[in-house]
């Protein structure tokens, strides 16, 4: 009979302890390797060295403006493209300014304004003196987790509410396992159940911004018979009140040392190049800033611009209500890479009602203007407690612990085409901001004024108003022109809309008008395969089955920006792939974190031999107009920069972004069933948590892990309990047992001592050129004393019985440890 077949339990790995911190300012993550923290140097916080260029003594300097239109010059293009200026905005002078110089070597310097200079002061508004430190925060202990019991509760909260974003069955099915893990310890995990971690979420006080609503309903004249749908249903709009969400904007410690307190304008202290970065360089803060400053009560106080943004959403491509509209605000205070990482420096402030109607009435003008209507309104009413706060300062706290008066304004709102279209009240396909007709966009044309506005409200009635014009919200807010406040959109406009949806299917049809239709997918299908043999590297998004897919993302127009025009060399013509290769040096400057005088030169350049080659395209019969918005809006860039800073800190991508951990993650984690309640509890209680992280962190709570942490208190208190028992008297030598002898005899093998001090993981690979002697250990390490103490430890190993002083025993074997884990 055979033997049945035993096999052995493999061996299992034992929990790494190891834990070492970045050490970059700002950052928690901790590795386990020394090759994944470098990797992750590398990557997330590289040094740049920036080399400063000093001209020779005995040459002339030239012009570098003058040096770049050579360089930049096209020989098929006349030279009046080649030298295009950008339009500059006239500039005041500047007698009152302070100045301050900054960066390596002082390279760049800055002017800040005089008067909205953002002093602190104390809680009744009364200003400091210079250098007056911020008021204590308040005292709490150290180990105030409220309303957590701990570390590890705050964590655990944290990783399954937000991080994992595990369901409520799965939570109480991790805490059952949990709970049976530590039974036998006589211990219980840090939640009961679900139930148990929401409502201790629920119970934080920080963070908490309530949601409200308010009901809209058709209130003009209806029909007698054959009443629409949508003139009697009730419309909800869901808020939170957003004063409240900006103060806490305002006082989050970690925006303290990444906000801007007043306008100012940045400069090379080499040629006096001016140059935008973030908002608060730009020059419509420093023009609101002086119009604030006509009121002698607005001296010293911070200019707080309030960015709005909205977007419609889709959740779910089946049938339902699957779309919301949400509402997200943020402060041009803080600088454009916080607005862009998930830093909650854009957060939800509502949701906006959408009226929906049978197609019979959806092209009925009284819906249009009702729709219009209501969108307008319900901005206006949700902003409506920021008003007190932009005519008369008020107190607030930020970040860094000061108070200051602050004066709230309507800034930049961020949306794409069809937005900007009902923001301005415009019919689809004229210009947002200017006057240009709609069959001729590109010609010069004035600007839209908040004076027209004002002016048609002074001759017309409210009715005709709405009828002819409408009324945007910004006309009940001071220093406020919805038309002037239509931000850039890199996203929509020129990569999915000039390159994507323009140039790249008019490709396409030039090959289909050049060749004919079959030729025309033949070419198509080689360029396809120039794609997909693209070599892969950083950054780029693959192509294995060519360009052919109907959903586009962003990321997807971005990656073809990269490889595309390389890949239709051949199969057009040359001023096509030039009209290519303008477009694309547009959109990469605009994009820059910086932008210079001499980028925006370059920037003037590019749209000019842009508008000059894309005439290939009309004169091959491919198009007919270049009357195109989303084109248009190019002509408008040079400008919005010296407005706003630069553009991809204002660009819808952020709220696209946004709707991820906004609308779309809280709807999948609803029952489907009245989501939009369930949502907004979810958006509610991760700002609980967030709020309570920028605490902890204020408070030096969550240094390094959590595991390090417990590490750490762990060793604490076997060193406390060696300390109380090695002073004082002798300490007696531990009896001997003779059967404990004959148990653990392992023929004269000796294991070392059994107390264990800490985890230690040997390297898997030696470390090279490193100390190969005791003494030049010592040196390395900078211990000294170590042959010493390594002679007297093994002087207590080979001499057991020998009585002498513990304490320099475990000070050997601490060293032995901090030695092989560095090793």
């Amino acid at each position: 009979m055979p033997q049945a077949e035993t096999f052995s339990q493999p061996r299992r790995r034992d929990h790494n302890a190891l834990q070492l911190p970045c050490g970059h300012p700002n950052c928690w993550r901790h590795f386990k390797t020394n090759a994944g923290r470098t990797k992750h140097r590398l990557t997330s916080h590289p040094t740049f060295t920036l080399p400063i260029i000093v001209p020779h003594e005995s040459e002339p300097e030239e012009d570098p403006q003058h040096a770049l239109q050579q360089s930049n010059a096209d020989p098929t293009v006349p030279n009046d493209l080649n030298q295009s200026e950008f339009p500059r905005i006239s500039s005041p002078p500047l007698p009152d300014v302070d100045t301050e110089f900054y960066g390596p070597g002082n390279r760049l310097y800055r002017n800040f304004h005089k008067y909205l200079d953002g002093r602190p002061c104390d809680e009744n508004g009364t200003f400091l003196p210079p250098g007056t430190l911020p008021p204590p925060p308040v005292a709490c202990p150290a180990d105030d987790w409220t309303p957590f019991r701990d570390r590890i509760e705050f964590e655990t909260a944290e990783f399954l509410y937000k991080r994992n974003q595990m369901s409520a069955s799965q939570i109480d099915c991790l805490c059952n396992l949990w709970a049976a893990t530590l039974a036998k310890h006589n211990e219980k995990p840090p939640f009961a159940d679900h139930r148990d971690l929401y409502q201790t979420i629920d119970s934080t006080p920080l963070g908490d911004v309530k949601w409200q609503s308010f009901s809209v309903q058709y209130s003009g004249e209806k029909p007698d018979i054959n009443i629409p749908p949508w003139m009697n249903d009730t419309y909800d709009v869901w808020f939170r009140d957003p004063h409240e969400v900006v103060c806490n904007m305002l006082a989050n410690p970690m925006y303290a040392d990444e906000m801007d307190y007043r306008p100012y304008r940045e400069y090379a202290s080499a040629n006096d190049e001016r140059q935008w970065k973030d908002f608060m360089s730009g020059d419509w803060v420093w023009e609101q800033a002086d119009e604030i400053s006509k009121d002698a009560d607005a001296a010293g106080a911070t200019f707080v611009p309030i960015i709005l943004g909205s977007d419609k959403t889709t959740v779910s491509v089946g049938t339902g209500n699957n779309a919301y509209y949400p509402l997200y605000i943020s402060i041009g205070n803080v600088r454009n890479n916080v607005r862009r990482a998930h830093r909650d420096a854009v957060a939800i402030v509502g949701f906006l009602a959408m009226p929906k109607t049978t197609r019979q009435h959806a092209l009925d003008a009284r819906f249009r203007k009702f729709r219009r209507q209501l969108f307008h309104c319900s901005l206006s009413k949700i902003l409506q407690s920021l008003r007190p706060g932009m005519t008369k300062p008020e107190v607030t706290r930020f970040g860094d612990g000061h108070f200051r008066r602050v004066i709230y304004g309507l800034g930049p709102y961020i949306a794409d085409y069809e937005e900007q279209a009902l923001l301005a009240n415009i019919v689809r396909g004229w210009c947002p901001r200017c006057l240009a007709p709609h069959n001729d966009l590109d010609q010069e044309a004035l600007d839209h004024c908040r004076e027209h506005t004002d002016a048609l409200v002074e001759e017309a009635t409210l009715g005709e108003l709405w009828d002819d014009f409408g009324i945007p919200f910004t006309n009940d807010f001071p220093h406020a022109d919805i038309n002037q406040l239509i931000a850039p959109d890199i996203l929509h406009q020129l990569i999915k809309g000039a390159f994507k949806e323009h140039l790249v299917d008019w490709v396409e049809k030039y090959l289909e008008l050049t060749y004919g239709k079959r030729e025309a997918q033949r070419r198509m299908d080689d360029i396809d395969q120039r794609i997909a043999a693209v070599a892969s590297f950083s950054g780029l998004r693959r192509f294995p089955e060519g360009r052919g897919f109907k959903q586009w993302t962003g990321d997807d127009s971005k990656a073809l920006m990269k490889v595309y025009l390389p890949t239709i060399e051949g199969h057009v013509p040359a001023e096509v792939i030039r009209a290519f290769h303008a477009l694309l040096e547009f959109c990469y400057l605009v994009r820059r974190n910086v932008i210079t005088e001499r980028t925006l030169t370059e920037i003037q350049g590019s749209l000019t031999r842009f508008h000059h080659y894309r005439e290939a395209f009309r004169d091959s019969g491919v198009v007919f107009t270049f009357s195109l918005p989303r084109q248009h809006s190019m002509v408008h860039y040079s400008l919005l920069i010296q407005l706003f800073g630069a553009p991809n800190g204002l660009c819808s991508s952020i709220t696209e972004s946004k709707h991820i951990k906004a609308v779309k993650e809280p709807w999948r984690r609803s029952s489907r069933f009245n989501a939009l309640g369930q949502m907004l509890l979810t958006n509610q209680r991760l700002d609980k948590l967030a709020a309570l992280r920028a605490d902890f962190t204020q408070r030096n709570m969550l240094n390094g892990t959590c595991l390090l942490a417990v590490l750490e208190a762990l060793q604490q208190i076997q060193d406390n309990i060696d300390t109380q028992g090695l002073e004082g008297a002798d300490v007696p030598p531990p009896a001997h047992n003779e059967n404990e002898d004959e148990d653990n005899d392992n023929d004269g093998v000796d294991d070392g001592p059994t107390l264990v001090q800490a985890h230690v993981q040997l390297a898997r690979t030696p470390q090279r050129k490193r100390a190969k002697t005791v003494p030049a250990l010592a040196l390395e390490l900078n211990i000294p004393h170590l042959p010493n103490l390594l002679r007297r430890f093994l002087f207590d190993q080979m001499h057991p019985d020998n009585p002498q002083n513990l304490s320099e025993n475990f000070r050997l074997q601490f060293c032995i440890v901090e030695i092989l884990r560095t090793k």
